[in-house]
């Protein structure tokens, strides 16, 4: 058995929707099994953490979808030839092939939900996801401010999937924005300790961590009367944002963390700018308060 067959047969799944293919195979287990259906291909190496947090989600939609969908996988660490025809500069990164071509493709960490919409945009509707759907529903239900049936559909899910990350983390982020840090912290509580580096559960607890720091602050109006008595005072300033970034106001909290970093970039050991990167962890990295931020972080740092 050649290695490269031996790396097949290590991964190939009981249903073989999921196989680790090579440069030498790339042709056959990809180019010519998308004309007959959807192929992805999922570039990764063994040292990449968020790669290992895809794949098992990567694989669920997959498997969901049966035998319209194929999933190959390719070492870029032992296979760099074919991601570097590719393009591929960063990973995890998915591309589509249909037809013999590539058609579409993500980078990065996503939800099931998004790589679901992603499929069926290429070869329609791939079955229910129920569950998945609840905490959609949920998630839409919280930003229209309906907490009590956001709140109903979580529980309903986390009846089914206990440790479900979605709606655990969903669940936690309806406590905080009632003011119940408390509750928010016995939700994430019931999260496995290997999950909690999860974006959705890192970012519900970065929120609660800058809530228990801006509640010891005290008034916002005598903060703001010490940065207005001295504009210089960086210390102050901080305890502004983070007093505006519980009050709600993120746009004024980013601008006072920015001003910090304008005036000294190196003041507590770069504490501004790593203090940005918390509230861009705690909005969620797709937030339009952290996209915003991100162009003005970039602004003062690449000027």
């Amino acid at each position: 058995m050649t290695p490269e067959t031996n790396d097949k047969a290590g991964t190939q799944g009981a249903s073989g929707a999921v196989i680790e293919t090579t440069t030498a195979t790339f042709r056959q287990d990809v180019m010519t099994a998308s004309m007959s259906q959807l192929v992805l291909v999922d570039f990764w190496a063994p040292w990449c953490g968020p790669c290992k947090q895809l794949e098992p989600v990567l694989h669920k939609v997959v498997e969901a979808a049966g035998a319209k969908v194929r999933l190959v996988k390719l070492n870029i660490d032992d296979h760099p030839q074919i991601p570097g025809q590719l393009g591929i500069q960063s990973i995890p990164a998915v591309i589509a092939f249909q037809r013999g071509q590539p058609v579409d493709g993500f980078m990065g960490v996503v939800p099931e939900s998004q790589i679901r919409s992603f499929i069926e945009k290429l070869i329609g509707p791939i079955g229910p996801a129920p569950v998945e759907q609840m905490v959609a529903e949920a998630n839409e239900l919280a930003e229209a401010g309906d907490a009590a049936a956001a709140s109903q559909l979580f529980l309903e899910v986390l009846a089914e999937e206990p440790a479900h990350l979605g709606a655990l983390a969903g669940l936690a982020k309806l406590h905080l924005v009632n003011g119940d840090l408390e509750g928010a912290r016995a939700v994430l509580a019931q999260v496995p300790e290997d999950k909690r580096q999860d974006p959705a559960v890192s970012g519900v607890q970065a929120a609660i961590d800058l809530a228990d720091r801006s509640a010891k602050l005290g008034d916002l109006g005598e903060i703001e009367a010490r940065v207005a008595a001295n504009p210089n005072d960086h210390q102050a300033r901080f305890d502004l944002a983070l007093a505006l970034a519980a009050h709600g106001d993120g746009e004024r909290a980013t601008d006072e963390l920015i001003d910090i970093i304008r005036r000294d970039r190196t003041w507590n050991d770069d504490g501004a700018r790593r203090q940005l990167l918390q509230f861009f962890e705690a909005w969620g990295p797709m937030d339009d308060l952290s996209k915003a931020g991100r162009r003005k972080l970039s602004t003062v740092l690449f000027r």
